[in-house]
């Protein structure tokens, strides 16, 4: 785990087998707040939609769906919720292009081995914990714990736990309820709209959720932040403190381990395949599309047999990307289609065991005559793609502008539009460079079309679609 926390920002690369894996982005300007605890007002309530919006102090305010309501199961929203009342909720998706954050009333409190879940009386264990003696031994453990401390409220006992003493488990657990009810005499003392917990920053979620006898190193550019982690590491985990280390050489970290390459590439829609072959991932508003093709690969055996290589590849390619570029919510992607139902099961396993590796809840539908699969997956914050990119000001979003010939044909007609088709005389146009090159190519025809003569010059100020037209 790489960390570079220059400037305004934080960014962390997870790196596993030599390739990136992950990339996280924590800023100054736009502080995630994901996690972070709230106290605050109900602003309106739609039994239309079943939602409610609160505001917790933010331009816009937080969306509240009716199954993230505490309260009556199968009551009406406008009769568990009113306009004005004081609310705690916590953030569960930060906001989102024109939506506001999601928020839930469901608080929980992650911890480094459990989840404290203040109003649920569920006790659970990572599916992930498959030995039976184990999961039986921290059912054992946290029972007691549930029953000694929290009274009969819930708790989820994560992945990490495998392994960890009653004793780490106890301390975490008094730990957790410490800080919860600091958050209720904040809630109970403080007007709305008031942040009542903040999640950790960027370094320490990493080092909370991933840190583990896997992580090799987890090397940090800044003294601070590496004390900070070490700190926070003694807590729970001392024996791995000596694996945050601080990155000494002259070569910024991200440049030394060639992960600014890697990031210029998250802005590609077209990804190569080992094999020769290429996945296009469009990500859109509502969904993101992600389409396979064969390219130059064309294989050594049958037709089928080389598709289906190259949409296995794909598939293991896909689960990387989503995984790299934080791309969250609808997915659909059209893998090359393949006659034989073995080989649309064989694509179907691929791509499940690929996306085993990310952390994200993945839910993949069976793959479809047509050869699409859908999934969804977690969304939680913006894509990586969003963060670093904003709307192209001369596509305005689309991806695409006008082609030569079409402004060609388009500007011909305006002319003839404002010279009511009379002949003679001259008339200037001013271009984009590259635009006035391919009309010079067109010169003659221009000039024949509109029967005016025709002066073209390059306006380096102007866009790709812009242009002057000047009678003279």
């Amino acid at each position: 785990m790489l960390a570079n926390t220059s400037f305004e920002e934080t960014r962390i690369a997870i790196l596993e087998n030599g390739r990136l894996a992950e990339l996280h982005w924590e800023r100054k300007s736009s502080q995630n707040i994901v996690g972070n605890i709230y106290k605050g007002t109900v602003e309106n309530v739609l039994p239309g939609i079943s939602s409610a919006f609160v505001n917790i102090g933010f331009d816009k305010n937080a969306y509240l769906y009716i199954s993230d309501v505490l309260g009556d199961k199968g009551a009406a929203i406008d009769s568990t919720l009113k306009k004005g009342q004081q609310i705690m909720v916590q953030v569960a998706k930060e906001a989102i292009s024109t939506k506001g954050p999601k928020v839930t009333m469901d608080v929980t409190l992650p911890g480094r081995y459990l989840v404290f879940t203040p109003f649920q009386t569920y006790v659970g264990i990572s599916k992930h914990i498959a030995e039976a003696e184990e999961r039986q031994r921290l059912e054992r453990i946290v029972d007691r714990l549930v029953a000694t401390h929290l009274g009969g409220k819930g708790l989820v006992v994560r992945t990490e736990a495998e392994g960890a003493t009653e004793e780490e488990l106890e301390l975490e657990v008094k730990y957790l309820l410490a800080a919860w009810q600091q958050i209720q005499k904040k809630f109970e003392d403080t007007p709305p709209p008031t942040l009542l917990h903040q999640d950790l920053s960027l370094a320490l979620q990493i080092a909370r959720d991933i840190m583990s006898e896997q992580v090799y190193v987890y090397m940090v550019d800044s003294k601070d932040v590496q004390k900070e982690v070490i700190h926070f590491v003694e807590g729970f985990a001392p024996e791995l403190k000596d694996r945050v280390r601080f990155y000494e050489s002259k070569t910024p970290i991200f440049k030394a381990f060639n992960i600014e390459r890697e990031i210029v590439g998250i802005r590609e829609t077209k990804v190569p395949l080992p094999n020769g072959g290429s996945i296009v991932i469009q990500e859109a508003e509502s969904l993101c599309a992600i389409d396979v093709n064969t390219g130059r690969f064309t294989g050594s055996k049958s037709q089928e047999e080389t598709v289906t290589s190259t949409n296995i590849e794909a598939a293991h390619m896909v689960a990387q990307q989503l995984r790299l570029r934080n791309i969250g919510g609808i997915i659909v992607v059209d893998f090359i289609d393949m006659r034989k139902a073995s080989n649309r099961q064989k694509v179907m396993e691929a791509f499940a065991e690929a996306c085993k590796a990310d952390r994200a809840k993945i839910r993949i539908l069976p793959i479809t005559r047509l050869g699409l699969i859908e999934l969804t997956r977690e969304r939680k914050r913006m894509s990586t793609a969003a963060l670093l990119t904003s709307e192209c000001p001369e596509c305005r979003g689309s991806g695409r502008v006008l082609s030569s010939e079409t402004l060609r044909i388009k500007i011909q007609r305006e002319i003839f539009e404002m010279t009511g088709g009379r002949p003679g005389g001259s008339i200037r146009v001013l271009l984009h460079p590259d635009v006035a090159e391919a009309f010079r190519g067109q010169h003659g025809v221009i000039e024949k079309n509109v029967q005016r003569s025709i002066k073209i010059q390059i306006d380096p100020q102007l866009m790709w679609e812009d242009y002057r037209i000047i009678l003279e």
